[in-house]
C-alpha cells in the first residue's frame, strides 16, 4: 500500500475550506483539465456529506475509468474520509484533515492511501509511476482550491 500526504496553508476560515473541499463542482473545476473528470452518479452537484457516494468518470493514462467513493467518516469542519467502493484500484482511501493554524488561516492535509491490483506488476507500478502521479494530482488540485478560497468570500449553497 502506498501513502501520499500533502499539506497547504489557506488564508480562509476552516468551515469554508471544509465546505469547498467537499463541493463536487469545485472538485471537477480544480482537477487536471486533461482528465475531463466529471461526477456521473451519486451526488453530482453541491456538497457531499456523511454516507453519500459519488462516482467520478475521468481519463488517466489514456484510459477512461470510473471510481465510486463513499464518505465513511464526517466530522465538520475537521475531517472527512472517502473510501473507494468500486474502481480500478484494489483499495483507496482519502483523508481530508482541516485545522486552524492562525487567525483566519487553515491548514489542510490530505492523506491518500491506495493499492493497485495485479500483484507484483501493481506493486511496481505503485512505486514507479502512481505515487508521483497521485502526489502531483493532489498538489495541483489543492493549489487551485487555495486560489479560489483566498479570492472568493463565500460559496453559495
Amino acid at each position: 500500500m502506498i501513502e501520499v500526504t500533502t499539506e497547504i496553508r489557506i488564508h480562509a476560515p476552516i468551515e469554508r475550506c471544509f465546505d469547498y473541499a467537499r463541493d463536487i463542482e469545485l472538485h471537477t473545476q480544480t482537477v487536471w483539465k486533461h482528465t475531463r473528470e466529471r461526477a456521473v452518479a451519486g451526488v453530482t452537484t453541491g456538497r457531499i456529506g456523511a454516507g453519500d457516494t459519488v462516482t467520478f468518470q475521468a481519463t488517466h493514462f489514456g484510459v477512461r475509468q470510473k471510481l465510486k467513493s463513499r464518505i465513511v467518516q464526517f466530522e465538520r469542519p475537521f475531517l472527512f474520509i472517502d473510501q473507494m467502493e468500486k474502481g480500478v484500484f484494489k483499495s483507496m482511501q482519502h483523508e481530508h484533515h482541516f485545522s486552524e493554524c492562525g487567525e483566519q488561516m487553515t491548514c489542510m492535509r490530505d492523506t491518500l492511501r491506495f493499492k493497485a491490483p495485479l500483484g507484483l506488476l501493481g506493486w511496481a507500478t505503485e512505486r514507479l509511476v502512481l505515487k508521483r502521479y497521485m502526489l502531483a494530482f493532489l498538489e495541483s488540485r489543492n493549489r487551485k482550491l487555495k486560489v479560489i478560497l483566498e479570492q472568493q468570500p463565500e460559496l453559495n449553497g
